[in-house]
């Protein structure tokens, strides 16, 4: 059954609380990189600009919302501590941000996680807890330690801190380079996504707002095009996408703000992760390649403008670096 779409008690992050997360984040976060690579542009026609979150301590752009989050915890809930569900990018982010603050962190990873964003999560201090097969099996779980445990539950994406959070991404993207006129965002959750609408339409309502998801896990697409609640089957390498139901606060705000979506291969996803190491000299995991395979994908349409690809994140085991690394590249690229 779909859950109900949030009450108007979960109020949905402004442009306000972006501002507000700034000043949270940067006392703990420096600014990531924002960097054209006159090697990549040809591949799509375009001036293409990579925002880095890969750069990141934890390697990935949710530590943003972990840290605004935390932050901002009651003293106890901080007692209590946390318990969330994460395929590993969000994972870190709340055991990053759980240390900074003193909160115990429990993260539910499915059976075969990425290794190397398991053991980063261990290495700031989480306890990790390996359930089921995918990310909704996790998140389940997640509901039955917190009834046993008095863990506060952290959704991924239904948390207007953590959307406020991730945000400043894009807010510190359109303050370096203000005459973008094209952000193509990876979505699993939507958290991502739905920040870089926030502060995108509120900065300059022209500035068009992409997501991209991997073909084999399309439920946040399927939400979006119906305006309505949608599953779908999870087969795609790319953990950072893999998500199999829809958060319903970033897709309200999808529904409101965004231009386009689409939907990449697996295969386009292990040649954008290729073309960014050879020609942006950059680590990439398959999810932050995903922007710019979608840009490759929508490159008649982009061609001459100037377009800001998140990157966001490089957590990348080497056994998905060395299918990534034998990718054919098409040869019209």
């Amino acid at each position: 059954m779909p859950p109900a779409l949030p009450s108007a008690t979960q109020a949905h992050p402004t442009f306000q609380d972006v501002l507000v997360a700034r000043n949270v984040i940067r006392r703990y976060l420096a600014p990531t990189p924002l960097h054209n690579y006159p090697a990549l542009d040809p591949v799509v026609g375009a001036q293409l600009y990579i925002k880095h979150e890969n750069y990141h301590p934890i390697g990935a752009f949710k530590v943003r919302g972990g840290v605004n989050f935390m932050a901002q915890l009651d003293d106890e809930t901080r007692r209590r501590g946390v318990v969330t569900a994460s395929t590993g990018n969000h994972g870190q982010s709340i055991a990053f941000a759980a240390q900074l603050f003193g909160v115990r962190a429990v993260i539910v990873v499915p059976e075969g996680a990425n290794a190397v964003k398991v053991e980063a999560m261990r290495s700031y201090g989480a306890e990790v807890v390996f359930h089921g097969a995918d990310f909704e099996a996790c998140k389940r779980h997640c509901l039955t330690l917190q009834e046993e445990e008095g863990l506060r539950f952290v959704s991924s994406g239904d948390e207007p801190l953590l959307i406020a959070g991730v945000a400043t991404h894009t807010l510190e993207l359109l303050e370096t380079q203000p005459d973008i006129e094209t952000i193509i965002v990876p979505i699993g959750g939507g958290s991502g996504v739905a920040g870089a609408c926030l502060v995108a339409k509120s900065i300059n309502p022209a500035i068009q707002v992409i997501a991209v998801q991997a073909a084999g896990a399309p439920a946040a697409f399927l939400a979006w095009q119906a305006r309505a609640w949608r599953t779908a089957s999870i087969n795609t390498f790319a953990g950072g996408l893999a998500t199999g139901e829809p958060f319903m606060m970033p897709q309200q705000i999808l529904w409101e703000h965004l231009d386009d979506f689409v939907l990449v291969e697996d295969d386009e996803l292990r040649v954008g992760v290729r073309l960014l190491l050879e020609k942006a000299k950059t680590l990439s995991e398959p999810a932050g390649a995903a922007s710019l395979a979608a840009a490759i994908r929508l490159r008649d349409q982009l061609r001459g403008k100037k377009v800001a690809l998140i990157l966001s994140g490089g957590n990348i085991s080497p056994a998905e670096l060395r299918q990534c690394l034998d990718a054919e590249i098409p040869a019209n690229l």
